[in-house]
């Protein structure tokens, strides 16, 4: 009898165990939106989640445990993107010049443009920001922006493209030639579906002293540095390439990438909206009414 009942529980357990595993399995495959298991993309044209990591980064949380917290990261992302209904806030990276339009109170109805070269992307939620230099009258300017300002009209990018290195901090050591934009630069509007062009220029720096000690950061954007041998001797003495096998500090400085999911599938369907109303408005400046001929 004891062994019957053993055999029973045994038989129900592995019921239990196998209609579980298929309920999941079915709701994997049964997300919000239709998904193709070959490439993790949608079929209805939408970008991955993948791609959501580069193109929207600010709407992942900060990786410190003691900064986290979910009811207000929520609140955040709703008002992200109830300001991006407002405003058309388009697709940047470092290395991409950009031209933003703001309000002043000190200038009421006289709004201030500034064209500049985004050399540094941080921050998340609302908190995140960009900083855009250029060189006015042979004189290096810079302007950080909170990207979710509300004082900010208009955010236009002239030239989407990366750089090869994930700040461009090192510009303002630079020759001018390489931070200088005009104002009245046009758009170049890439076609849809054309992959974001990297930039492999590399800039030269100015003779010493720098803001910082650039032969020490392991460069690719930079020409190759003129320095005596001391200098690098020193670099290689401080130097870590042993951090890169450190997955314990990779983990703690990066969201698990099935948060990251949940979080994308959260707003994917939004910033979807969002991006077809995008691709509408630039095929109306793409396109040029004929002229009607006599």
């Amino acid at each position: 009898m004891l062994s019957f009942i053993s055999k029973k529980s045994n038989s129900i357990a592995s019921n239990t165990r196998n209609f579980l595993r298929h309920s999941t399995s079915s709701q994997a495959l049964k997300p919000t939106e239709e998904v193709n298991s070959s490439n993790n993309k949608p079929k209805d044209g939408r970008k991955s989640y993948a791609e959501f990591r580069h193109i929207y980064p600010e709407f992942l949380p900060d990786p410190k445990i003691e900064f986290r917290n979910s009811i207000r990261e929520k609140l955040e992302r709703s008002d992200m993107i109830a300001r991006r209904t407002l405003i058309d806030i388009p697709e940047f990276y470092v290395g991409t010049i950009m031209a933003v339009t703001v309000s002043d109170k000190h200038t009421p109805g006289k709004p201030l443009r500034f064209v500049g070269i985004c050399i540094k992307r941080e921050g998340c939620g609302l908190r995140s920001t960009f900083i855009l230099r250029n060189v006015v009258d042979h004189q290096g300017v810079e302007v950080m922006y909170e990207l979710y300002d509300p004082t900010i009209q208009k955010i236009e990018v002239l030239r989407l493209e990366k750089r090869l290195d994930d700040e461009l901090l090192y510009l303002r050591d630079s020759l001018s030639e390489f931070s200088t934009f005009d104002s009245n630069m046009e758009a170049e509007i890439l076609a849809e579906g054309t992959p974001v062009p990297v930039n492999p220029i590399k800039v030269q720096l100015k003779p010493r002293p720098w803001l910082e000690r650039w032969e020490r950061k392991n460069l690719k954007g930079v020409e190759k540095i003129d320095l005596p041998e001391k200098f690098f001797k020193r670099a290689a003495e401080l130097a870590k390439p042993y951090e890169k096998y450190d997955l314990m500090k990779q983990y703690m400085g990066t969201i698990p990438e099935e948060e990251q999911n949940e979080i994308f599938a959260e707003i994917q369907s939004q910033l979807h909206k969002l991006e077809v109303t995008r691709k509408k408005m630039k095929r109306k400046r793409t396109f040029v009414k004929p002229t009607k001929l006599a």
